[in-house]
């Protein structure tokens, strides 16, 4: 039995590492001898950077940047200055989880912190930088970043607005910096972890801002300012891209890096799946089973996250998938239509979220180990 496990963490409860520990120990109790092999993962947002150093030695840098309020905390990035390769992940700086509760708020929050972490990795000679987007606390198109490359946004007034989500919709005049501050021969890679366009009912703001803090009428308010700023950008800079799938991802940072940095996209699970060997593996010796999951599985597990990525993979080379998930609220047509051997939803409905978070270890392996019985 030759079986692959490659999760995403159960946000609050497991690790991914010890969402693998589970795993395993449930096939350990049907199939003892099985060869195992664990795969660090991440589709580009929280966890990009672990993924990375899990398969590549490189130097972490620590560098004091503000957060999504302005407040100075320190972050980290990657850096290998043989490669000139650095990876950044945007939620160290940007990140709701530097947020409590009650300061989310995507009209104030912005990414300048995810530029200060660019601006620093690029001084230090890096030529490539890959920007690995997703849980972050802001909706600003990526304006914060622009404003450390020395980009001005000006109101109909021609006075200043603060690169935050607010100022979108009053953006009038867009000034590019006189001298740019990053080197031509810098490139910039943005790794987004979701399909979203720019704006619109499947845009950043319309599906992502309310978990961020957003009210329903700041929502509409984000998403026409996105609007307004990619129609700026294509009149003032002619970039034209709003619509390209990734564009929204991390409040439309995507977009940013792309019209104020000339970023090219690239799908945060494909890259992790590259450079992890998880691709490689599934040429070799057929793989019986491969397991994902995630705490949550919803419609945005469909919209490019690493589940997706991962089935994609797998399922071109004929190897069942199974997915582990704490919670399951994805119709179980369209998950069977994508071509999931089986999705395990651990949480017994009849018992609480704070008895599922506590006992998540022993639900994992037991539902495994059941899974395996009854296919053996």
């Amino acid at each position: 039995m030759r079986i692959a496990l490659i999760p995403d963490k159960f946000k609050g409860s497991l690790t991914a590492a010890q969402v693998c520990d589970a795993m395993e120990a449930g096939i350990r109790l049907v199939y003892p001898g099985a060869e195992i092999r664990r795969f660090a993962a991440s589709d580009g947002g929280d966890g990009f950077l672990e993924a990375v150093l899990a398969v590549r030695p490189m130097e972490v840098v620590q560098v004091p940047v503000t957060d999504p309020l302005g407040r100075e905390v320190n972050a980290s990035f990657l850096h290998d200055p043989k490669t000139g390769e650095a990876y950044i992940e945007m939620a160290r700086a940007s990140g709701m989880e530097l947020l409590t509760p009650g300061e989310r708020n995507p009209i104030r929050t912005d990414t300048r912190g995810t530029g200060q972490l660019i601006l620093k990795a690029a001084q230090l000679g890096a030529r490539h930088i890959f920007v690995g987007l997703g849980g972050s606390g802001t909706n600003d198109g990526g304006c914060g970043i622009a404003s450390v490359f020395g980009y001005r946004f000006l109101d109909s007034n021609q006075k200043e607005l603060p690169p935050v989500g607010g100022s979108l919709e009053g953006i009038a005049r867009i000034l590019p910096p006189a001298n740019p501050v990053l080197p031509k021969s810098v490139r910039i890679t943005a790794v987004y972890d979701v399909n979203n366009p720019l704006w619109g009912p499947q845009g950043a703001a319309q599906v992502y801002a309310a978990q961020k803090g957003a009210s329903p009428q700041d929502i509409q308010r984000l998403d026409a300012g996105l609007q307004n700023l990619e129609e700026r950008v294509r009149e003032q800079l002619g970039v034209d891209a709003g619509h390209l799938p990734g564009a929204g991802a991390a409040g439309g940072t995507a977009f940013g890096l792309k019209c104020f940095l000339g970023a090219d996209f690239t799908n945060g699970t494909n890259l992790v799946l590259r450079l992890n060997g998880f691709e490689q593996y599934l040429r070799e010796p057929k793989t019986d089973y491969v397991f994902t999951g995630e705490g949550r599985i919803d419609t945005q597990t469909l919209n490019g996250k690493l589940i997706q990525g991962v089935l994609q993979l797998a399922s071109a080379r004929k190897c069942p998938v199974v997915a582990v998930c704490g919670q399951c609220d994805a119709p179980l047509e369209a998950l069977s239509s994508m071509g999931f051997e089986a999705v395990l939803q651990v949480s017994d409905p009849h018992k609480s979220l704070a008895y599922a978070m506590e006992h998540a270890y022993e639900l994992v392996s037991d539902s495994v180990q059941g899974f395996l019985r009854q296919k053996k």
